[in-house]
């Protein structure tokens, strides 16, 4: 990524204001599988909690950010997530991202984008009329 794309795009990765803030008043707490790196602020909150964010590995997308993790960032864990995680079941699988609006998202049978031809409707459909 180049300087100017850091200055004026926010859907990059963290923004120079951003880096700076975390760099001046943040203190790195962890990284995830995916590279995002979690901070919590140097500082509490009126309210007497931390302040604690995140900045992506690559696109801005909150469905990159792990369970554990999100919890952690939502103030429902105040131990680390590695602290506190379970080892792995068998059937869990990895990670992957929110394909929504990307080449890769789901297109079922009928979908414009897949020539928009469904199957023929068969005799089973009956169309409802009032009764008058």
């Amino acid at each position: 990524m180049g300087f100017f794309s850091k200055i004026f795009t926010w859907w990059n990765g963290a923004t120079i204001g951003t880096s700076l803030f975390s760099a001046m008043n943040g203190q790195k707490v962890g990284t995830d599988a995916q590279g995002n790196t979690y901070f919590r602020s140097n500082k509490k909150t009126v309210d007497g909690r931390e302040r604690r964010w995140v900045i992506y590995n690559g696109a801005n997308d909150a469905s990159r950010v792990p369970a554990e993790w999100h919890g952690w960032l939502h103030g429902s864990l105040d131990d680390l997530p590695e602290s506190r995680l379970p080892p792995p079941k068998i059937w869990e699988v990895d990670y992957t991202p929110n394909a929504t609006g990307t080449v890769a998202a789901y297109r079922p049978q009928g979908a414009l984008e897949r020539g928009g031809r469904r199957a023929a409707a068969t005799g089973d459909y009956e169309s409802w009329t009032p009764d008058a």
